[in-house]
């Protein structure tokens, strides 16, 4: 809740130019936090808020533009669990608004790839899914990475879309909006559906 200060400031100075402060502390605080990443190519752009965790463990190519609400976690740590995590995104790669990339074992992403808003891409779990890890709720249970995520180049991720651990999608795929991929997508694709399932062979 603001207070009567920020009150104040909110009802005298013009919404344009409170944007532009906004929009300025955010460009501000990505661009000091590029010099954490273990790679990051010579162009990128991110609109916040964000929230990156753990920018020691990923790399970014050129041309990396991404709307506000991008979550990029990285753990290496949760609980007494260690993990070594791997992010690696491509060339040319475009993020719409509200993305989750989480990580314990690698998710790789390749050049030239769109992802549209709301989309969840992770290489873990939270516990098997079995009668023993319900005795624990699901916060308390060890993360499971079954495989890696990995996306090919020249891939459209439409609206929505949960990308699962242990799949890969190969190069030219297409996946439709709201789509829940369990299973490897071939090259040159369509698949949509949930769990998803190829509809359209290019």
């Amino acid at each position: 809740m603001l207070n009567f200060l920020g009150r104040l400031i909110l009802k005298f100075i013009p919404t344009h130019l409170l944007k532009n402060k906004i929009d300025y502390i955010y460009e501000k605080e990505w661009y000091a936090l590029r010099k954490q990443f273990k790679a990051i190519g010579a162009v990128s752009k991110v609109e916040g808020p964000f929230i990156i965790k753990n920018p020691k463990y990923i790399s970014i190519g050129d041309n990396f533009f991404s709307l506000y609400n991008l979550r990029i976690e990285a753990w290496d740590e949760y609980q007494e669990q260690k993990f070594s995590p791997e992010i690696i995104i491509g060339d040319n790669v475009v993020l719409n608004t509200d993305c989750h990339i989480g990580c314990i074992n690698k998710v790789e992403i390749g050049n030239n790839v769109l992802i549209a808003s709301r989309v969840y891409i992770s290489d873990h779990s939270h516990g098997e899914i079995d009668k023993g890890s319900l005795i624990l709720p699901p916060v308390k249970r060890s993360l499971i990475s079954k495989g890696p995520v990995v996306i090919g180049n020249n891939v459209w991720i439409g609206e929505g879309v949960c990308i699962l651990p242990s799949v890969t999608i190969e190069e030219n795929a297409i996946i439709g909006a709201n789509a829940v991929v369990t299973k490897n997508v071939p090259p040159n694709c369509v698949v949509a559906g949930n769990p998803a399932r190829v509809i359209k062979q290019l």
